[in-house]
Order: structure tokens, then sequence, then C-alpha cells
């Protein structure tokens, strides 16, 4: 018998969010592993109601929400407040934010932030970039029950040491993403993401490891995908990056939407009776008199 408090033909595991060790069921099984990028509230329920399962609260807010050039200015309450609202968006997608850059630079900021981003925004899971530099800040956060998402190749808040390009495409430093790889998930992260790395080695990297990997720019051999929301839908016009693939075009239906607003306006077409409320005659003689 279903409890009072819990919905009619809806059961109580399909009330709980997602977790980590869902995440890792994907993967035994064989699931293919879908994650998107959100920032605000309407997108997350967008993507709560087609059924994506990890949402991404990442830093590149800075650069498609907040117009800067790098991630590299998004403070931690920008991530606050960004992630708290995708939470109150979503009810079953597990929540993952961005350590924001520096924030994790040390064991005891890694935990500060991540009791932020845990506690003030609700998420289920922090995400931080880098290798064998922030392993003792993985050991230290996932040792006090927080679950963390590393990301390797590249790294955009090191992209001023590394560019924005494909990483690891020679002998040592394919190597050496394989030991990072395999380090992160032996500090306890639960996923790993592989951005913009050769597919043959993003596919033996997720061969090897046993936590799904999650590929941007890798191929199809990784566990799961993650796409950034503005590139999937088509939200700026030009050329988008090689690895997304734009499943349609909403910024032109939003310009075109908002011309056609502009010209019923300017030809007094907008707004009409219908978008108009109307008041009884002697009360507005009254008031006028």
């Amino acid at each position: 018998m279903t409890p009072g408090w819990l919905p009619a033909r809806q059961d109580k595991e399909d009330l709980m969010r997602l977790t980590r060790l869902d995440v890792q069921k994907m993967k035994q099984a064989g699931e293919r592993i879908a994650m998107l990028t959100a920032y605000d509230h309407p997108s997350a329920v967008l993507a709560e109601r087609a059924g994506v399962p990890l949402l991404l609260v990442g830093d590149s807010l800075g650069m498609v929400v907040h117009g800067h050039d790098t991630t590299l200015p998004v403070t931690l309450d920008d991530m606050v407040r960004h992630a708290a609202a995708v939470v109150r968006g979503s009810t079953r997608a597990l929540v993952v934010a961005d350590l924001p850059f520096l924030t994790y630079a040390s064991e005891a900021d890694a935990v500060a932030s991540a009791r932020r981003l845990m506690q003030d925004a609700g998420v289920g899971a922090v995400k931080l970039e880098g290798g064998a530099p922030v392993l003792p800040g993985v050991r230290r956060l996932t040792g006090l029950g927080v679950p963390v998402m590393g990301h390797l190749g590249l790294t955009p808040q090191a992209q001023h040491q590394l560019g924005l390009r494909v990483q690891a495409r020679g002998a040592a430093d394919a190597r050496q993403l394989l030991d990072d790889a395999l380090a992160l998930e032996a500090a306890g992260a639960f996923a790993v993401v592989l951005e913009l790395v050769p597919a043959p080695l993003a596919d033996a990297v997720s061969r090897r490891l046993h936590i799904p990997t999650i590929g941007i720019g890798a191929g199809a051999g990784c566990d799961g995908q993650v796409q950034v929301w503005h590139d999937l839908l088509g939200l700026f016009p030009g050329k988008s990056p090689r690895h997304a693939r734009r499943y349609a075009e909403i910024g032109t239906l939003i310009e075109n939407a908002l011309r056609q607003y502009v010209a019923e306006v300017q030809a007094g077409d907008f707004p009409t009776a219908a978008q108009s409320s109307g008041m009884d005659e002697a009360a507005l003689a009254e008031a006028l008199g």
C-alpha cells in the first residue's frame, strides 16, 4: 500500500535523487550516461522533464551566462547561487557543481568550498579539475562523504597553461592521463570527465577504470557524454565546437519571436483586448470625475 505522503502510482525510489551509486550501476549495466549542463531554474525543469539523469552546474556559466572569455572569473558565490536554482528546478537528477578556480587549492579550501555547495546549494556532488596535485583534496572530500567527480584532459581552468586544444596526443602525456585517471579512482572519485582527449585513448581509459568516464570531445568510447546547454540547443549564432551537435536552433526561434514582438508593438497590434482587462464604466467615470 502506498503511504499517504507519496503521490499515487509512484514508488518511493522514483522520488529519490540519483546518487553516485546509481551512476556506478549505469556503468556496470552498460547503460550510456547522458549529462547536460544547466545554470538556472528553467533549464533544470526542462532537463528534468526530458529525463536527463545528471546535471552539471559548470563554471562554464562564466562564459555562456555571464559573458566572460574564460571560466576563471567565476566565484564560489556564483556557483552556489546558480546551483541552488538548478537544484530547485529538478527532483530526480544528480546535480553536480564545479568547484571554481583556486577554491580547492588546499584540502581546507576544498572542504570549505564543497560544504557551501552541498549545504547552501544542495548539490549531490562536486567536480574538480586536475590529476596528481588535487589527489589529497579528493581523498579528504571523499573521506568526509562528499561525492567527487574528476576532470582530465583539457581542464579549462588551466587553459592559459594548456591552450584550447586536444590533450594527451603523445605517449608520455597519454600515459600521464591514464595514471591520473587511475589515481583519481583510487582516491575515491566516482566518475571522471575526459575533455578533448583522443578517442582511442579515452576508450582505453574507460575500459581500465571501474568508475564511469564522461566524455566531451573524447569520442564514443566513454561511458557517457556531457554537453553544454547552449551548444546543444543552438542558442548562440555561429559555428559550434567540433564536439557538439546542435539538436535545435533555439537562438534563431527566440530572435524571430522577439522581432515579431517589436514589430507588433510598433504597429499597435499588441496588446489586444485578449491581453487587457476591463472595468465597470460607472466606476471609471466616478474615479475620473
